[in-house]
């Protein structure tokens, strides 16, 4: 992701002396009862109000909410917020969260410029909207044009709604809605200086208008940035129509204010989510985005998020609820190669956006940060870390880590360097995230890095420069998991493999906002129609445009069908047979890393098989949680609890994928005699013609036994179901073992495929 503007350092304390004053209150999101109201009200909200008013005269309701849950969002102290709790017909009150962003080639590289991909809708656009929570949009973006678009949809309730620089008229037959919610964020810092950032539909930040157009942009020929990735740019649903809530502020995105923009897109009519944002990983019940995305799908909405950038670490996903579409990040086959040549004659391979004048022929003095600064941080080149003087007319290797990118190549202008080598350490391996460089600069792998040092040190006057490479298309191995994308196991439900799959998420090029540089940094007074960005942000919204796609050919399909038909058909291997890359290790990357495997949307128009799944499907799966009642009522609003004495399974949630983690015995070696026997059940339906399928299995470990029955079903109409078993008897292995393998159905044409994933703890 790029960095954040940092006109949020002006946010915060032009906000800081309003929220000192409002320490002591804070946002409460309160469930209520729908049907506990008691019959002396009139109506719910006579009901909300009067429970708020029990406990503080002084508070407002920030929001009401019906759709995503029945409740309201208000400001209280920790005593009044305790007072509320134990009122009857409160299910819950929770202090609101704060959430972060994760922060053309892609329809190419998935096969979308075949003209049987477009939209099988007619010519004048698609009836199918896409709903996008990000910062809001950048309305003289041409990936909005609606040339040739039709009559905005008949069944559409949304609005566009207008302040600071957006009016009614930036709305159109491709952006047909536009709303902001800034409740929340308001009542935490203040009144929304509009001198800084707007109090609109208005993107202030370019991460909302890149999300939005990467799904839905339409198609603009000669796009690029400043000459990089030159060609035509468009969505992955160029004809599907657009609505934006704004529910991101330079501060971050508030619980309360999120909740409110899924509830109006719900309200509005969308047919998919998408939200590339995400916390610090938390329970179901306590999850602002796992609930609300809950209504959406009982609702029909697809709902994808981004599984988010804390990669390579395992277990370090975001938004990892079963009804959410989970989406990694892998690597386009395009890249923007920038040389590093050394003194000795040795040409390193780089990347970079940098488009300004190049260094001259000749080769410059070249110094590592860390052996010049007196800073513990100076290796990192942060901000005051380089000595004046010291690297004047030099090219500086720098190190990536604690501040951003670009400001880094800032730092070494600042100080007097020519140019900047930015060298991933360890946690980002050979990673290569381009960046636009307001310095000639190149970004290296670690190996690439560590030769570099070992030539300073044998060197007595070391040297280098730096040259530009353009635009390299046909990059292979592509895609390559990105370092970046964050990993599973799965941390609050095991027994769900996540994230689902991966798709494009580095060096995406879509549409840009004009009120910010594409470095974010307000000393950049460069703007760009169109910009270059990495992250989980990025491949989400690629997922969401490719939903579209597939619910405009099949409208009857469920949001867990259109997940399933993106999960069966995602690809693991290149066409050589070899396993998908994980550029973090340089090793074969695994389920835990790539979920399904890459989205391959052309094959996921037609795959055969689906595992449907519906709300009281998800219900089940939160029974076999072990939810108490209360939590189940705050999920289905209250009209339906488990069944006593039903035995329920997650091992039974109608998922496209295996996730089997396994208990280790005790003794040395983990007891090696013991075994777990786990069984799953599975549900199919039919959405090709009659055909029969046989099962295969594909497992890289003999400590498992895998037995499938039937190994054969036969379907005979459109829409019929076949439930299957699956048994894993596991001998016990080391704590901390996984081990992968497959479960393939094929039939004729068709190939319905799912990881599995073992884990023994």
């Amino acid at each position: 992701m790029k960095p954040r503007n940092v006109v949020l350092m002006t946010v915060i304390v032009a906000f800081c002396y309003r929220y000192v004053a409002a320490q002591h209150q804070k946002t409460y999101i309160v469930h209520m009862d729908k049907a506990g109201k008691p019959s002396v009200f009139t109506d719910h909200m006579e009901w909300y109000e009067t429970s708020m008013r029990s406990v503080s005269e002084s508070t407002s309701m920030l929001y009401a909410y019906d759709k995503v849950m029945h409740g309201f969002s208000t400001r209280l102290t920790v005593e009044e917020a305790g007072l509320l709790r134990n009122q009857p017909g409160i299910i819950s009150v929770q202090e609101e969260v704060i959430y972060e962003l994760h922060t053309t080639r892609s329809p190419e590289f998935l096969g979308l410029e075949r003209s049987d991909m477009t939209m099988s809708g007619s010519a004048s656009g698609s009836d199918v909207i896409v709903g996008v929570v990000d910062t809001g949009v950048w309305p003289g973006s041409k990936s909005l044009d609606d040339t040739g678009f039709g009559p905005v949809p008949s069944l559409w309730k949304g609005e566009c709604e207008s302040g600071t620089g957006f009016n009614v008229t930036s709305c159109n037959k491709k952006l047909i809605g536009a709303r902001y919610f800034s409740r929340a964020y308001e009542a935490a810092y203040g009144p929304i200086d509009e001198t800084i950032e707007s109090k609109s539909p208005m993107d202030d930040d370019g991460h909302g208008t890149h999300t939005s157009t990467t799904a839905t942009g339409s198609a603009v020929t000669g796009a690029s940035l400043f000459g990089f990735a030159k060609g035509k740019a468009r969505g992955m649903a160029p004809r599907a129509r657009l609505a934006v809530y704004k529910a991101c502020w330079l501060g971050g995105c508030f619980g309360s204010d999120i909740l409110a923009a899924m509830e109006k897109a719900i309200i509005d009519g969308v047919h998919v989510l998408s939200l590339s944002i995400g916390g610090s990983i938390s329970d179901y019940p306590t999850d602002i985005v796992a609930y609300g995305a809950f209504k959406a799908v009982s609702h029909g909405i697809f709902v994808s998020c981004s599984a988010g950038n804390s990669g390579p670490a395992p277990q370090s996903l975001s938004n990892v609820a079963p009804w959410i579409a989970t989406v990694g990040a892998g690597t386009l086959d395009r890249d923007f190669p920038a040389y590093v040549t050394l003194g000795n004659g040795k040409k390193l391979y780089g990347v970079s956006l940098y488009s300004g004048k190049p260094l001259p022929g000749s080769m410059f003095p070249l110094v590592f940060a860390g052996n010049i600064s007196n800073t513990t941080t100076g290796h990192l080149c942060v901000p005051g870390s380089l000595p004046q003087g010291r690297v004047t007319g030099k090219i500086v290797m720098c190190e990536r880590g604690l501040n951003s990118r670009v400001q880094k190549g800032m730092v070494v202008k600042a100080a007097g360097g020519v140019g900047m080598i930015l060298a991933n350490t360890d946690t980002f391996g050979e990673e290569l995230v381009a960046d636009t460089h307001l310095i000639p600069s190149s970004t290296i792998g670690q190996k690439a890095g560590d030769e570099i040092k070992r030539y300073i040190v044998s060197d007595h006057n070391p040297t280098a420069t730096i040259t530009s490479g353009g635009t390299q298309l046909g990059v292979q191995p592509s895609p390559v998991v990105a370092a970046f994308s964050s990993r599973g196991p799965n941390p609050l439900t095991p027994e769900i493999l996540k994230p689902d799959f991966i798709a494009p998420g580095v060096n995406i090029l879509a549409g840009w906002t004009n009120k910010v540089a594409p470095t974010g940094l307000s000393e950049d007074p460069r703007r760009a129609e169109f910009n270059i960005v990495s992250g989980t942000s990025m491949s989400c919204p690629h997922v969401g445009g490719l939903a579209a796609l597939l619910k405009e050919a099949h409208p009857e399909w469920s949001p867990a069908a259109i997940k399933s038909a993106l999960m069966t058909t995602a690809y693991s291997t290149y066409k050589n047979g070899e396993r998908l890359l994980d550029v973090a290790s340089g090793m074969p990357s695994t389920p835990f890393d790539h979920g399904a495997g890459h989205v391959d949307p052309v094959s996921a128009l037609d795959p055969g098989l689906v595992y449907d799944a519906s709300a009281d499907d998800y219900l089940s799966f939160l029974c076999a949680l072990n939810y108490s009642s209360s939590v189940i009522r705050m999920f289905t609003g209250g009209s339906s609890t488990c069944t006593a004495g039903k035995k329920y399974r997650v091992e039974d949630l109608n998922y496209p994928s295996f996730s089997v983690p396994l208990m280790t015995a005790s003794g040395q070696g983990g007891g090696s005699s013991a075994a777990n026997i786990v069984k799953y059940t599975r549900t199919l339906t039919n959405v090709g013609p009659p055909e029969t399928y046989k099962v295969w299995i594909l497992s890289n470990t003999k400590a498992v036994k895998i037995k499938v029955e039937p190994e054969e079903l036969t379907f005979t109409e459109e829409n019929e179901k076949k439930v299957y078993t699956v048994t894993f008897t596991a001998s016990s292995m080391e704590s901390g073992t996984t081990s992968f393998g497959r479960l393939v159905w094929s039939g004729g044409k068709y190939v319905v495929s799912s990881p599995i994933a073992f884990s023994w703890v």
